[in-house]
């Protein structure tokens, strides 16, 4: 199979979806790894280290559109590449379609074979290709936050750690899984005082066993909601639900209710977001300020730091990139129900559910399409 490896071109993206490890394995396994020339430039990593590999660079992204039978990347394609999308070609990356319409439109109109990491879902319910991300953007968002509490960046003028004789911030986390617990995690070794909010008993039981009592867990309802919104200085959404919009947990009413210069940082906004003001932003722009409150809302936060991201999503997806490339598409889900999970649209249909209902689409079971699968 031919493998492309396109220049990411969402605003400051700056992850590649291959490794030069990962290349060597597409190669030694017998497949040609396409890279269009500064795709791996912002992740620090030279293109040599490709070339040792078997890797070959391609000056322009519309000929590794074209020519490939499978592109990998990393975010859901840009407006200015729907154009490049083309029949039976599989897509494999991040695509978030219960947030973006007109992605999906375009997916099911170029009769795209679109496979989605933060679908791929293992039988117990976990998220692989999604979990290195989100345990990143967890990681991250505590940094962020403790960054624009500072004055300067709109914030109240808040130290998150705070001093002897004088508290510290209080951090609110929406959500206890992968990114959610990470987020607590980080938060606390920063001395703030961390309060974690889930429905999910074992997951709020895990973080309690984990913390000693250090991270104060909260079952999830309106009115806990309501009265601990209103008191912090940070709070963090990570709420998922895979492949649907991000259920809306924080309403515009408790946002306005939040101190001036609270922060809030959305990680869930690449599902829509699990808090009603918020919005995508950017990294070259990625704050705004609404009733008062700075609101951080970037839909690709690790790519503020490529070359970790980069790793920790070749670590978990060249498997799977690995057995569609060998198998094909069809053979590749009729083996492995993980990956079957992460087909979103096929032969111009969507085959998840919560990508149909977020749009009000038809959905169609992908085994329907593929003879074989059980």
């Amino acid at each position: 199979m031919i493998v492309g490896i396109p220049r990411e071109v969402k605003d400051n993206e700056f992850r590649v979806a291959l490794t030069p490890e990962g290349a060597r394995e597409m190669v030694d396994a017998g497949h040609t790894v396409l890279i269009e020339e500064g795709a791996a430039a912002g992740s620090s990593l030279p293109e040599e280290r490709y070339k040792r590999a078997g890797a070959q660079f391609v000056a322009a992204a519309e000929d590794i559109w074209r020519e490939a039978d499978m592109i990998l990347k990393v975010k859901e394609p840009q407006p200015t590449e729907y154009d490049l999308l083309r029949e039976e070609q599989v897509l494999f990356t991040y695509l978030h379609l219960a947030a973006g319409r007109e992605l999906t439109e375009a997916l099911m109109r170029r009769k795209v074979a679109a496979v989605a990491y933060e679908t791929v879902q293992l039988a117990d319910g976990r998220l692989p290709l999604l979990a290195p991300m989100s345990e990143i953007a967890g990681r991250m968002a505590p940094h962020v936050g403790a960054s624009l509490l500072e004055k300067e960046h709109g914030g109240r003028g808040i130290l998150m750690s705070g001093v002897s004789g004088v508290r510290p911030a209080k951090v609110l986390v929406l959500g206890a899984g992968m990114a959610g617990s990470n987020a607590a995690g980080i938060a606390a070794g920063m001395e703030a005082e961390v309060l974690v909010i889930d429905r999910n008993l074992d997951r709020l039981r895990f973080i309690d066993q984990i913390h000693k009592g250090r991270i104060v867990t909260l079952m999830s309802d309106r009115l806990t909601l309501e009265q601990r919104v209103q008191e912090v200085d940070v709070v963090i959404g990570t709420v998922l639900v895979p492949g649907a919009r991000a259920p809306l947990l924080v309403t515009e009413g408790m946002v306005a209710s939040m101190r001036p210069g609270s922060v809030i940082i959305d990680i869930s906004i690449d599902q829509g977001g699990c808090i009603e003001t918020s919005r995508m932003t950017t990294h070259s722009d990625p704050t705004y300020v609404e009733h008062g409150v700075v609101h951080y809302c970037v839909g690709n936060m690790p790519g503020a730091v490529p070359n970790t991201s980069t790793y920790a999503l070749g670590n978990a997806t060249l498997p799977h990139a690995l057995a569609i490339a060998g198998l094909g598409l069809e053979e590749a889900v009729r083996r492995d129900p993980a990956l079957a999970h992460g087909v979103n649209v096929y032969a111009g249909l969507v085959t998840n559910l919560g990508v149909a209902e977020a749009h009000g689409l038809p959905a169609v079971a992908l085994d329907t399409l593929i003879d074989g699968m059980s």
